[in-house]
């Protein structure tokens, strides 16, 4: 019981030299989150990779509207122009899913790298630059530096 007792006070006046003690200084870092976005190699390669994949969707609908437009049989053509049709959906929602997935691992990527960077210059916290009105150490030109 003794010993319970003991262990009682002692966690009692940890708890209480927990709640006097100072808090640690924040280093807080900001970062304009679209210039980074912006210059990222990665960000860039899924826009050209989107610009293809718009272009083939283009001469897709093209070779649609040409096969369609060949049908002289109503029937014909509305079948061959369904079919068309589904192909197109399927094809944009494998784009959109794609981009999508890429986009993620591409924010996931930034984001993983801003926060490494951040840490071993001994930031304890970062936000986007468009976020603060005032104050923040910019790091932006660093963080510009190792996602290139």
């Amino acid at each position: 019981m003794k010993k319970l007792i003991t262990l009682s006070i002692v966690c009692m006046i940890a708890a209480a030299t927990s709640v006097f003690a100072a808090p640690q200084p924040q280093k807080i870092a900001v970062v304009d989150i679209q210039k980074v976005v912006a210059a990222s190699s990665q960000v860039k390669a899924l826009k050209s990779s989107q610009e293809a994949k718009n272009k083939e969707l283009t001469a897709f609908i093209k070779k649609a509207q040409a096969d369609v437009n060949k049908q002289t049989d109503a029937n014909k053509k509305k079948s061959l122009a369904a079919q068309y049709e589904k192909q197109l959906a399927s094809k944009r929602e494998a784009y959109a899913k794609e981009y999508a997935s890429k986009l993620k691992a591409a924010d996931s990527n930034i984001t993983a790298q801003i926060g490494k960077k951040a840490t071993e210059m001994g930031y304890t916290m970062v936000l986007p630059k468009s976020a603060v009105i005032y104050g923040g150490d910019d790091i932006t030109a660093t963080i510009l530096q190792v996602i290139k």
